[in-house]
């Protein structure tokens, strides 16, 4: 089996996804995968005791993609594992009228993981420099200053946007969040036949809707600003990695291996020492324990 590491997928600079594969050959069946990302998970999921223990970081895992690119389900098999008191996963769909009542990174602030714990967001902060750039309109729902028609939404405001997300990135990366950002990167051939078998499938009928196909037709829109969000926020404290997607099995893996490599890298997170009054009593805590038994 081929031993990839996180630096193949790693963007740095100006990106062109179309450097970028879609599809990545690990040379063995889909069992074997399988089975190796079993083995990351139950490493990942003793990772998160000793991170809780230790309470001093928290590890944010961001998921962005095109529609159909299997964020729910490497959600679902990557963490699985975790205790599920340790991870706490958020979808944001439409800013609700409370969110758009508060700056547009106020329900993202609110929903980072607490120290010791994992958060996962499906789709993330980014959907308001992605949606909002082929969709302008939609900023006029947040009531701005100077912001009162399409037309106000100049590049000078993308790029305040853009500085508001780095400086956003680099405040909790500096309080303790390990922050992880992957693109899931399918090709518009893949993305047609996982549509077809939304339509096909009884089971996936309900994810399927019309506006999944007018989305499609702008794709090659989609696509330019997210290359552009990328290239303006991948730095080493809140990294980007371009995932190979067309095979879902092989993408769950690489994300799961490229966190673990990343996070055994903090060495000081360690399980804390008793404290010397609870160690030298030992002995006698179990001696008392042990008195309790009645046969």
């Amino acid at each position: 089996m081929k031993k990839p590491n996180s630096k193949q997928f790693l963007a740095s600079g100006k990106i062109d996804l179309k450097d970028f594969p879609t599809s990545f050959s690990l040379g063995v069946k889909e069992k074997t995968i399988e089975k190796k990302l079993e083995k990351i998970r139950v490493k990942l999921a003793d990772w998160q005791d000793v991170l809780y223990a230790h309470g001093k970081y928290s590890v944010l895992v961001c998921l962005q993609g095109m529609d159909t690119s299997g964020k729910d389900s490497l959600i679902r098999e990557v963490f699985k594992d975790l205790n599920a008191r340790g991870v706490v996963v958020h979808s944001f769909k439409v800013p609700s009228s409370l969110e758009l009542k508060h700056d547009f990174l106020w329900r993202h602030y609110i929903a980072l993981p607490a120290r010791g714990k994992f958060g996962v967001f499906n789709r993330t902060h980014y959907e308001n420099v992605l949606v909002t750039r082929v969709r302008p309109e939609y900023i006029l729902n947040e009531n701005l200053p100077d912001i009162n028609e399409v037309a106000d939404i100049t590049e000078d405001f993308w790029e305040k946007r853009f500085e508001d997300i780095r400086n956003f990135e680099k405040h909790i990366s500096r309080n303790g969040t390990i922050i992880f950002k992957f693109f899931l990167n399918i090709s518009k051939e893949e993305q047609r036949q996982r549509l077809l078998r939304r339509l096909d499938k009884p089971s996936k009928n309900w994810k399927f809707s019309p506006g999944d196909l007018k989305e499609r037709k702008l794709w090659d829109e989609y696509r330019g600003y997210y290359e552009d969000a990328i290239s303006r926020t991948s730095f080493p404290h809140a990294p980007w990695y371009i995932i190979p997607s067309n095979d879902k099995t092989t993408a769950r893996y690489l994300t799961a291996k490229i966190i673990l490599e990343e996070l055994v890298k903090y060495k000081d997170v360690q399980e804390p020492d008793l404290s010397p009054d609870i160690l030298k009593n030992l002995s006698e805590y179990r001696e008392q324990l042990e008195k309790e038994y009645e046969p």
